[in-house]
């Protein structure tokens, strides 16, 4: 399978330092670099409502994505905990 780049919106950039714990931090790291590999892993969700939204959790925390394959391009949108993502 050919790798995918990653974008990330720069509003999600900083909702990702300002995860709090750097343990949780580090596990959404490594969560979205896997993305570039396989876009749609094993337990992601396709958003309801959207077209082109997915969703993977880590912890309790949500990455929101989107994925062209065209271009071979993975853009990630929001970054929050559970509680907050969706709004």
């Amino acid at each position: 399978m050919a790798k995918y780049n990653l974008s990330i919106k720069r509003s999600a950039a900083r909702e990702l330092g300002a995860v709090a714990q750097k343990g949780d931090r580090q596990r959404l790291v490594a969560r979205i670099e896997a993305l570039g590999n396989n876009p749609r892993p094993p337990g992601c969700e396709k958003l309801a409502g959207y077209a082109d939204r997915y969703r993977v959790r880590q912890g309790d925390y949500r990455v929101v994505y989107t994925v062209d394959d065209a271009e071979r391009i993975v853009v990630i949108f929001k970054i929050g905990h559970r509680r907050e993502v969706y709004r």
